[in-house]
C-alpha cells in the first residue's frame, strides 16, 4: 500500500508569498545605477579598487537579475511535467551567484597583488566621492532586502551580493582617505585585495549549502538514524528500508520510506492509522519538520518481490 502526502492543501511549488520580487527589483535598479556611477568614477580617478568594485557591482547586478528571474519562476504552479513547479529555481540561482562571486573574488586578489608592485597615480578626492555614492546605494539596497534575507537561498544570495558591495564601497573610501593623507598609492591595491577577501568566505559557505541541496543530500539538521529509530519504535512496525530524505528548496524537505508492518494491519483496517502515525512521527519529532512524506506500507513477505538492494 503506497503512502500518501500528508500536506493536504499545501502547494508543492514552495512558498509563493515569499518570492520578494518587489524587493529584488528595487535592489537591482539601485545596483545598476551604482554600477554606472562607479564606472565613471574609475575612469576619472584611475582607481583599481573602484574599477574592481564596479566590476563586482556589475556581477551583483547580474546576480540580482538571476534572483529576480528565480523569484518569478518560484511562484509558478506545479504541472504534470514539473511536479514541484520551479521551486528549485532559487537554489540554482543562488548557486550561480555564489560561483560567479567566488570567481570575481579570486580575480580581484590576483590583480591586487600585481598592482602592489606596479602602483599608479590615483585621484583620491574624486575616489572618495564615487565611493560614497556607491555606499549610499548599497545601504539603501541592504535595507530593501533585509526583511527577506532569511526566507530562502535566493534572498540570502541577493542580500549577500549587496552586503559585499557595501563592504567594497567602504574599503574604496578608506583607500582614498589613506592615499589623500599619506600618498601611499599601494593602499588602492591593498583595498582591492580586501574586497576580494571579503567576498570569499560567505560565498563559499552559500555555494556549499546549495550544492548540498542539488546533490539531494539529507537536509541539514535531520538525523536519518534518529528518524529510523523513531519509526521502528512505532506499534506494528517490523522493519524499515529505502529511507530517503532530501530538500527541494528552502523550507521544503521531503522524505520517503518503505515500512514493513504486521500482516494483520492489512486485514483489520489498521493501515490508515499506521500512515497517520508515520506522518505524525516525521512531522513533529525532529528538528526539521517534514510535512511532505511518502510511505509505502508492506506486509512481511513483500521483500522477496522487490528488485534492487534495500537500505
Amino acid at each position: 500500500m503506497s503512502g500518501h502526502d500528508h500536506s493536504h492543501g499545501h502547494s508543492h511549488a514552495g512558498a509563493p508569498g515569499e518570492s520578494h520580487q518587489g524587493r529584488i527589483s528595487l535592489a537591482l535598479g539601485i545596483t545598476v545605477a551604482v554600477f554606472v556611477f562607479q564606472v565613471i568614477g574609475s575612469i576619472l580617478t584611475g582607481s583599481l579598487a573602484l574599477l574592481f568594485d564596479s566590476a563586482h557591482v556589475l556581477t551583483d547586478a547580474g546576480g540580482l537579475a538571476m534572483a529576480l528571474l528565480a523569484a518569478r519562476l518560484m511562484i509558478r504552479p506545479p504541472t504534470s511535467k514539473r511536479t514541484w513547479g520551479f521551486a528549485r529555481a532559487e537554489v540554482l540561482a543562488a548557486t550561480a551567484q555564489a560561483a560567479v562571486l567566488l570567481a570575481v573574488g579570486l580575480i580581484v586578489l590576483v590583480e591586487g597583488v600585481q598592482r602592489l608592485f606596479n602602483p599608479t597615480e590615483i585621484a583620491s578626492n574624486q575616489m572618495i566621492i564615487f565611493g560614497a555614492i556607491g555606499l549610499l546605494g548599497n545601504v539603501i539596497s541592504m535595507f530593501v532586502l533585509m526583511g527577506g534575507r532569511s526566507k530562502n537561498f535566493n534572498m540570502r544570495a541577493a542580500f549577500l551580493e549587496v552586503v559585499n558591495d557595501a563592504l567594497g564601497s567602504v574599503a574604496v573610501i578608506l583607500a582614498a582617505v589613506v592615499i589623500s593623507l599619506t600618498g601611499w598609492m599601494q593602499a588602492d591595491a591593498v583595498v582591492a585585495m580586501l574586497i576580494g577577501a571579503l567576498i570569499l568566505p560567505r560565498t563559499l559557505k552559500l555555494l556549499l549549502e546549495t550544492i548540498h541541496v542539488l546533490l539531494e543530500s539529507t537536509p541539514s539538521g535531520l538525523d536519518l538514524d534518529e528518524v529510523r529509530k523513531h519509526i521502528l519504535a512505532l506499534d506494528h512496525v517490523r522493519s524499515l528500508h529505502d529511507l530517503h530524505a532530501s530538500q527541494i528548496a528552502t523550507g521544503l524537505p521531503v522524505l520517503s520510506a518503505h515500512v514493513v508492518v504486521a500482516d494483520e494491519c492489512f486485514y483489520d483496517g489498521h493501515a490508515p492509522q499506521m500512515l497517520d502515525a508515520l506522518q505524525t512521527c516525521v512531522a513533529g519529532h525532529f528538528q526539521v519538520s517534514i510535512e511532505h512524506s511518502t510511505f509505502q506500507l508492506e506486509p512481511t513477505g513483500h521483500a522477496k518481490h522487490e528488485l534492487g538492494s534495500h537500505n
